[in-house]
């Protein structure tokens, strides 16, 4: 499924080919978040009980088992991002579901979990590759209702070395999502449909 979102960017779907380059990837990054592995919005999450280890651990088994949904996007052969979505079985896990919970009608039919970026690749449009290619899967599969949890930037103070790993609110919004319900001071609920 490589598909050429920009210039310089392709995509990949992470299955068992290509789990060598993310695992570079997040090893390259400390784990992502200190060993989170990208399990967070998975059903067993992450938590001080489990290891970064056992997070490597039950990546790959999801993705042995293709239980998970994941873009890779590539700078040449280098794995440098990812967007992870999926139905909400698959990623029932967000940030604020308190607050999520408390103002839900109806459940979508994806989520977009997270967006990550190699630090030495953010700002050239990985982000956007990732979720372009995410919103392209969705389609194929039959679209319906995408929900992503992004932080808000715009009137913002700048956050000297935090990651947002929903996603800046602005590049979902370039691609056509709008605000449905804020669930935190900066995070809000973003929602767009996709037609098959």
């Amino acid at each position: 499924m490589a598909d050429s979102t920009a210039p310089s960017h392709t995509t990949r779907p992470l299955n068992v080919d290509t789990w060598d380059d993310f695992a570079r990837l997040v090893e390259a990054n400390n784990g992502v978040w200190g060993g989170c592995w990208c399990m967070g919005f998975h059903p067993e999450g992450v938590g001080k009980d489990r290891t970064a280890s056992q997070n490597r651990e039950a990546k790959l088994r999801h993705v042995r088992a293709r239980t998970v949904q994941q873009v890779l996007v590539y700078e040449g052969d280098q794995c440098v991002g990812w967007c992870q979505y999926g139905p909400p079985a698959e990623v029932p896990n967000i940030k604020n579901p308190r607050a999520y919970n408390e103002t839900l009608t109806a459940p979508p039919d994806w989520r977009i979990g997270c967006l990550f970026t190699d630090r030495r690749y953010r700002r050239e449009g990985v982000a956007r590759a990732a979720l372009v290619a995410a919103l392209a899967a969705i389609k194929e599969a039959g679209g319906g209702l995408v929900e992503a949890y992004p932080e808000q930037v715009e009137g913002r103070e700048p956050q000297r070395g935090a990651y947002l790993h929903t996603g800046p609110e602005s590049v979902f919004l370039e691609l056509g999502f709008t605000r449905d319900r804020r669930i935190a001071k900066w995070r809000w609920v973003v929602q767009r449909r996709v037609q098959p």
